[in-house]
């Protein structure tokens, strides 16, 4: 009897493993790695520029925890919301591959109650770099929220430089010393804001952060600007930087004594401790602004004779020309390997024929006697009942969103508001030009991809401009700088279906309705394109009594 039962007990056993190898052997030793995170958002005080505010802590923390990951890592981040007010995070420069469900803005995502939870599903697919998170909803991102996502290589992909010594996280940003609530109605009385009051390191004023560094290494540094409006210059006292990646992309290795970092930009620098043992300024200052306005942090060597001294190192002046011709020299390395094994440079984008140009302009004006910015005349608003566009394409609910309610071109009628959304067609070639009329810098951002930026320059753009466009090494990235009353070309491989936000990071402009989605859509319904609704969507506005299949 025992051997029977024995036999059967063994025969179940191995049609279990018959069938789990069958079913599923090829996927779960395919799969990537897991990592977990677990995070409370709560209000809590805060002394950056050492007056208390009401900061956005994650686990108490500000800035926030850093994601720390490897290429193709599936992330899983709770995130349990205690604030008395419906809360997001988007991940800046992840590209979520097939995924916008996961993207974490207004037209993706519905936000998290007060006092609920959401479970971000995502995977580090294909990336490598240097990105951050921060809050979109609500004007949060002038209290915090935000922290570091680096990403890095897979062991056996070699990358184009020695393992450095150590890897240290820089956020820096403009910042304002008024409560975000406040910030919020001035900007809804139809008002726009002041000057910042300071500049962040790593969520300290001046000289309130500091690296420790060993004589005779090398260390890395990533350098984000996550503030809310201003470029910034980033420079070391007495050393030279070596440029590495820019959101994703081995550069040439390049060296700089000081960096542009124009807002929602990313950097990786080299800097090898080669002075007199002591301790140096880390400066950070804001660039093409009358008022100058300067924060400091410190280098310290292990083995320093002296603290820091002397003046602060100055900055570039505000002339435009220097900046532009630094933007221009940072170009992709094609001898070095991404993400894959294959070199970067490999896909030869300059070879590929444009299918699409857009022609992309700031638009600002007055409606209903209150300030509002657009693109191409047309002001983003949120669907009335708050239904983010993604769900309700999934749901096919209509009267939410209106593919084509925003132009191709700058039209000349007046600022109109309108929930905007541009159509694309999936894996189809296009070409963005980005134009500033203004005197200002501005900086643009798209979720969901990386494109090429293949040009900037000076005055109008034209068709003849083209024939400046780097088409063999231009770098690629997810945020692009426009120079005043100049213009800035990039191309785009359209290879992620979703919705995408298409965004200015000067972020009061953003919050006014200078945004939209860019809709990339295929009608193949297929996993090979884009996954499935996730199994913990949250539901709101018209589609909250909607079941997920």
């Amino acid at each position: 009897m025992r051997s029977a039962t024995a036999s059967r007990q063994r025969l179940a056993v191995l049609m279990a493993i018959t069938l789990w190898s069958v079913s599923g052997l090829i996927t779960l030793c395919a799969e990537s790695p897991y990592r977990f995170f677990d995070w409370t958002v709560t209000y809590g005080d805060i002394y950056p520029l050492g007056v208390r505010q009401q900061g956005i802590l994650i686990n108490g923390q500000f800035p926030g925890p850093e994601i720390y990951s490897v290429t193709n890592d599936n992330i899983v981040v709770n995130v349990r919301n205690n604030l008395p007010e419906p809360f997001l995070l988007s991940w800046n420069g992840v590209q979520m591959r097939k995924n916008s469900y996961e993207d974490g803005v207004y037209g993706t995502t519905c936000p998290i109650p007060p006092g609920k939870n959401f479970t971000y599903n995502f995977q580090m697919k294909d990336q490598i770099g240097s990105f951050f998170y921060f809050p979109s909803l609500a004007f949060h991102k002038a209290a915090g929220g935000y922290g570091a996502i680096r990403i890095l290589s897979r062991p056996l992909i070699p990358v184009p430089f020695p393992e450095p010594a150590g890897d240290f996280t820089v956020l820096i940003g403009d910042w304002y010393e008024a409560n975000h609530k406040v910030m919020k109605a001035v900007l809804d009385g139809g008002h726009r804001l002041g000057f910042p009051d300071g500049i962040l390191i790593n969520g300290r004023g001046p000289t309130g952060a500091s690296f420790t560094v060993d004589k005779g290494k090398t260390y890395r540094l990533r350098i984000s600007n996550v503030g809310l409006q201003h470029s910034l210059n980033f420079r070391v006292q007495g050393h030279l930087m070596k440029l590495v990646e820019v959101e994703g992309t081995h550069t040439i290795q390049a060296s700089y004594s000081s960096i542009d970092v124009h807002v929602g930009q990313s950097y990786s620098v080299l800097i090898t401790m080669d002075q007199p043992a002591q301790d140096y300024y880390i400066a950070v200052s804001t660039r093409f602004t009358t008022k100058i306005l300067t924060s400091t942090a410190v280098l310290h060597y292990s083995n320093s004779i002296r603290p820091v001294s002397g003046p602060v190192p100055c900055g570039p002046t505000t002339e435009i020309g220097w900046s532009i011709n630094q933007a221009r020299s940072i170009r992709t390395n094609l001898t070095a390997s991404g993400p894959r094994p294959n070199p970067q440079g490999s896909y030869h984008y300059g070879q590929i024929n444009v299918t699409r140009t857009i022609n992309l302009v700031s638009s600002a004006g007055l409606i209903n006697q209150k300030q509002r910015y657009g693109v191409n005349g047309v002001s983003f608003v949120p669907a009335a009942d708050n239904t983010p566009l993604k769900i309700a394409d999934y749901f096919g609910i209509p009267g939410i969103f209106r593919v084509g309610s925003i132009p191709d071109s700058p039209s000349s009628r007046q600022l109109v508001l309108d929930t905007a959304v541009m159509g694309a067609d999936y894996r189809t070639f296009v070409e963005i030009v980005f134009e500033n009329l203004e005197s200002i810098v501005q900086s643009w951002h798209l979720d969901g991809y990386n494109f090429w930026v293949v040009g900037m320059d000076g005055g109008r753009w034209t068709p003849a401009s083209r024939k400046q466009y780097n088409l063999a090494d231009a770098i690629s990235r997810c945020t692009t700088q426009v120079y005043p009353r100049s213009w800035t070309a990039i191309y785009i491989a359209l290879d992620n279906v979703g919705m995408w936000n298409l965004r200015t990071e000067f972020w009061a402009r953003q919050y006014l309705g200078q945004q939209f989605y860019l809709r990339v859509f295929t009608p193949v319904k297929s996993l090979r394109d884009e996954f499935s609704i996730p199994a913990n969507a949250l539901v709101c506005g018209k589609a909250a009594n909607r079941l997920l299949i």
